[in-house]
C-alpha cells in the first residue's frame, strides 16, 4: 500500500509551490476543487504516482467521509499531511456576517482539524507522521481589517499545539507563519507602491519569496526536524522582531 503526502491548497500560490518541490521526493495527494487546474498549478501531469482529491474544503460536514473513501479506493495511506490552503476577506469587523466568517473558518482551520480526524482513523492505518500547517504572522500581530483571517490563523497555531501534545511521539506536529510573499492571494500588496515601500522598511533582511516558505516546510516533514514539534516557526525576514 502506497504512503502519500496530503497537500492542500495545492492549486495556487505556497501550497502548489510545495507540491512542486515534493513531486520528484514523494507521492502526493492534492486538495483542490477542480482537478485539472490543481495538477497544472502543481507541474504534475496525468501520469506517476501522484493522485487529486476534489474536494471543497468550505464544505468540512462531508469532509472526512469524502478523504477515507478516497484513500481505500486508491489503496493509499497518507504518513504526512500540508495543510495551505486559505481565504482572506478584508474588511472591517462590523461587515463581517456570520456566512463570511463560517466560510474562512471553515477553509483556514476546521477543514485541517476534519483532515487530521480522518488520518487518525483506521482506513488510514496508523500512517500519519508529520502535520505541517500553513498559518500566518497575522495570528501573532494585529492588523487593521483583519480580523477574521487573524483570529483563523490564531486557531489553526492553538489547535497545532494540542495536537503536537495529543498525537506525540508518534505525530510530529508544527505550523509555520510565512510573512508577506508574492501569491495570487497576496498580489495587490506587491503592485501598490506605497504597501510595498512599507515593506522594504519592516522586512529586515529582504523581502520574502514562495520558496523561503518552502523551504521550512520540507525540513519539517525531513528527519532533520525529528525533534520539533508544538512549534510556530516565524518565516518573515524579521518584521515581526522589529
Amino acid at each position: 500500500m502506497a504512503a502519500y503526502t496530503l497537500i492542500t491548497g495545492a492549486s495556487s500560490g505556497i501550497g502548489a509551490a510545495i507540491a512542486r518541490r515534493l513531486a520528484g521526493e514523494r507521492a502526493l495527494i492534492l486538495s483542490g476543487r477542480d482537478a485539472a487546474k490543481t495538477r497544472a498549478a502543481a507541474g504534475l501531469d496525468d501520469a506517476g504516482p501522484h493522485l487529486v482529491w476534489p474536494w471543497d474544503l468550505r464544505d468540512v460536514d462531508g469532509l472526512a467521509a469524502s478523504l477515507g473513501g478516497f484513500l481505500d479506493a486508491h489503496q493509499a495511506t497518507v504518513d504526512a499531511f500540508v495543510h495551505s490552503a486559505g481565504v482572506v476577506k478584508v474588511m472591517p469587523t462590523r461587515l463581517l456576517e456570520p456566512a463570511v466568517v463560517q466560510e474562512s473558518m471553515n477553509v483556514n482551520a476546521l477543514s485541517a482539524l476534519q483532515i487530521v480526524r480522518a488520518l487518525l482513523k483506521k482506513t488510514n492505518r496508523g500512517a500519519l507522521a508529520h502535520v505541517v500547517l500553513i498559518s500566518s504572522t497575522y495570528s501573532i500581530r494585529g492588523v487593521k481589517g483583519q480580523a477574521l483571517y487573524s483570529a483563523s490563523k490564531g486557531a489553526v497555531d492553538a489547535m497545532m499545539r494540542s495536537l503536537a501534545v495529543e498525537l506525540a511521539p508518534a505525530v510530529r506536529v508544527n505550523s509555520v507563519l510565512p510573512g508577506g510573499v508574492p501569491t495570487p492571494m497576496s498580489q495587490r500588496a506587491f503592485t501598490d507602491p506605497q504597501h510595498l515601500d512599507k515593506m522594504k522598511q519592516e522586512y529586515l533582511l529582504r523581502l520574502g519569496e514562495v520558496d523561503d516558505v518552502v523551504n521550512v516546510v520540507e525540513f519539517l516533514l525531513s528527519a532533520k526536524a525529528s525533534w520539533i514539534t508544538g512549534q510556530t516557526i516565524v518565516v518573515d525576514g524579521g518584521q515581526t522582531v522589529h
